[in-house]
């Protein structure tokens, strides 16, 4: 049994029994995450008391982020405005906007219209910003200062934080009158100088930041790249707007993971083991209908050679491992790609020595396979003749699939489509079309050899 679901039975009969002190102990021992698993697998009428033991502990909100999307809004639906409103206004402003932009329309504006004007104007900056960009993802609530700030105030200004914020803090920046960044101190740096050193020589000059439009994935490349710890976002005048921190970033990267597996799949991100039957049903089917013609279009190649299959049934029993091949070497082909797109790794020119690459190394694969399945087919059916047909077949069949798993991504990028979205369904057209059309039109030219 998971454990998740062990700690759910604990709990469960600890509150029906009214032993709540006990069950605030059992809680207080499971990590946030933990305690979300736990929180999704009791039933709805069982959420509650739960809940006023997190918002007890000060944990509601840790515990709530950690929820499944598809789960969060039936536990938002639980709490009241009131102790909403308090848990929203202590959150850092990332996971405020996060948590507000997930209500209904009439409950987040009666929210935001029960905020201090501070806290709601940051929230709504955030909001302003699309999802997916640096920008809705930030925390406005900065560590910085002027160059001519001592170490020591820097450090008294710090511990002045409450805990829970400084705990995120891991750099100083250093601003000048207009809030323009300037430099970046890591604390640790700031604890080990002199009292009385300006922050100013502290800080390393012209630090890497990112522009509040780009994309998170940008950011999230900055702090694996080089390391970070945070990375400060800037508007176009270089202005210091926020930071995402390396938590946020591991949601980013997360976040860009689940998509490109399940692009891959032709699965939509809202389709998650415990989403209801029926939006799991209307996420897949369309995908699962596009792929039906696909095989419609396969089966009509197919159909243009049913005479030559007539003539020699043998062509039947080797088809399916011409197109089975192409499309597991075009799949190959296209997840290195896809990886290398939604990395950065690849600007045009690279992107054209890169499916220049997968063909080399796709026609390799098919004349190494092509050989082995020409001996066996020989020997299997004594017609060396079906061998060399073979042979063709995936020399050519591979070296198309290759081609077109890498060149599928680099084509959905430039016309502003995710390149993991939809090209498992484009690359298996063009790889069981030109199998079939390769292996069935060379057998046909060669037909009487067959016969």
């Amino acid at each position: 049994m998971p454990r998740a679901q062990v700690y759910a039975d604990i709990l469960r009969r600890l509150l029906r029994s009214g032993a709540k002190q006990r069950a605030e102990k059992v809680l207080g021992k499971l990590r946030s995450a933990d305690a979300a698993d736990v929180l999704d697998r009791v039933a709805p009428a069982e959420r509650r008391p739960m809940l006023d033991l997190l918002f007890a502990a000060g944990r509601a909100g840790s515990v709530m982020k950690e929820l499944p999307e598809e789960r969060l809004g039936e536990v938002l639906a639980l709490v009241d405005d009131e102790r909403l409103t308090g848990l929203v206004a202590k959150l850092a402003t990332d996971d405020a906007a996060w948590f507000v932009e997930r209500l209904p329309e009439e409950r987040r504006e009666r929210l935001l219209g029960a905020l201090d004007p501070r806290a709601r104007g940051d929230i709504e900056r955030i909001l302003r910003y699309p999802a997916g960009t640096a920008g809705s993802v930030m925390n406005t609530r900065v560590f910085a200062l002027p160059a001519s700030a001592t170490a020591q105030e820097a450090i008294d200004r710090l511990r002045a934080r409450d805990a829970e914020e400084a705990d995120s803090i891991y750099y100083l920046y250093v601003v000048d009158t207009d809030g323009r960044l300037g430099g970046v101190v890591a604390v640790r740096r700031l604890v080990a100088a002199r009292p009385d050193r300006p922050v100013g020589e502290l800080a390393m000059a012209d630090p890497l930041a990112v522009l509040a439009s780009s994309t998170a994935e940008e950011a999230a490349r900055l702090v694996a790249r080089y390391n970070l710890l945070a990375v400060p976002v800037v508007d176009e005048d270089r202005r210091l707007l926020g930071i995402i921190t390396v938590d946020d970033i591991i949601d980013v990267i997360q976040e860009q993971a689940t998509q490109a597996l399940y692009g891959l799949a032709g699965l939509s991100e809202d389709d998650r083991i415990f989403s209801p039957i029926l939006t799991s049903f209307r996420k897949r089917l369309p995908w699962m209908v596009l792929n039906l013609f696909t095989a419609f279009l396969a089966a009509w190649v197919v159909g243009l050679f049913s005479a030559s299959i007539a003539q020699v049934v043998a062509l039947a029993t080797f088809m399916p491992i011409v197109a089975g091949m192409g499309g597991n070497c075009g799949m190959q082909a296209l997840t290195v790609v896809t990886r290398g797109v939604a990395l950065g790794e690849m600007e045009l020119i690279s992107g054209l020595r890169t499916i220049a690459k997968e063909l080399a190394v796709s026609l390799g694969i098919g004349a190494c396979t092509g050989l082995v399945t020409a001996a066996v087919a020989s020997l299997w059916t004594g017609q060396p003749m079906i061998g060399l047909v073979l042979f063709l077949a995936m020399v050519i069949n591979l070296s198309i699939a290759g081609f077109s798993g890498a060149a599928i991504p680099l084509f959905l990028r430039a016309i502003k489509r995710d390149p993991a979205l939809g090209g498992t369904v484009m690359l298996t057209t063009f790889t069981d079309c030109i199998g079939y059309g390769a292996f069935l039109g060379i057998a046909t030219l060669l037909l009487r050899y067959l016969t």
